[in-house]
């Protein structure tokens, strides 16, 4: 019985969450956006009777700012988003957009940093060395550099319609704010180009404590969402 309450709790929750319309443009790419609408609007692996992505959905709204300053307000204060991207920028830390492939060696050793992250082992995937990378018009890549100008952190977001979303995120393991620099400054990006609406990573279900904080000071809310494929 008491296990059938926190569901019924739990549910009423993701009632209540605001919604957020993502629509899909098929013709910002033609294979792969349909390819991945599918993706999010599948069935939950573990609650077969919602989206794969509709509840919980990590977003931000960029409508609530009317620029990059107005963002870096938003998530200012010890210990939040702006203050840790600050610390890393004083360290020298930069970041910038990326060709992948004149930091292969440079990936992989972000890739392999470490066995295990959020709790699960690293997928095959990262461990396997990639030699050569595929890039697709519609994303960007950007990666965080050392002061010593190696590539600590990389970062491959999509755009698919009013909305872009991140494939990957990840860097080496330090507590100098890298992936924070890392995400400011990509949200501040789509802000200057004001091309979305939304920026997504992920969802806020099934995400370790440490992960959900860490979307939370970088301005990160639980939305419920409903796809549209155009």
């Amino acid at each position: 019985m008491n296990a059938i309450l926190r569901h019924v709790d739990t549910l009423r929750q993701l009632l209540r969450l605001p919604v957020a319309h993502l629509d899909f443009d098929a013709g910002i790419d033609p294979d792969d956006i349909p390819k991945t609408y599918r993706y999010y609007t599948r069935p939950h692996p573990r609650y077969r009777i919602i989206g794969n992505k509709t509840m919980g959905a990590a977003l931000i709204d960029l409508g609530r700012f009317d620029g990059p300053s107005a963002y870096l307000d938003d998530i200012r204060g010890k210990n939040r988003g702006a203050w840790h991207a600050k610390r890393a920028r004083s360290r020298g830390y930069v970041c910038t957009e990326i060709d992948r492939n004149e930091h292969v060696d440079a990936i992989h050793a972000i890739n392999t940093s470490l066995d295990e992250r959020q709790g699960r082992p690293m997928d095959r995937k990262y461990r396997e060395k990639t030699a050569r990378f595929e890039r697709q018009d519609h994303f960007d890549y950007y990666g965080v550099f050392n002061a010593e100008g190696r590539l600590v952190a990389y970062a491959n977001i999509g755009r698919y319609g009013n909305f872009s979303a991140f494939s990957q995120l990840i860097g080496i393991r330090n507590n100098d704010g890298i992936m924070h620099l890392l995400m400011v400054d990509i949200v501040s990006r789509l802000l200057e180009r004001k091309q979305v609406r939304y920026v997504m990573y992920d969802t806020f279900f099934g995400a370790q404590p440490g992960l959900q904080q860490f979307k939370r000071i970088l301005g990160y809310q639980p939305f419920r969402v409903k796809y549209s494929l155009q």
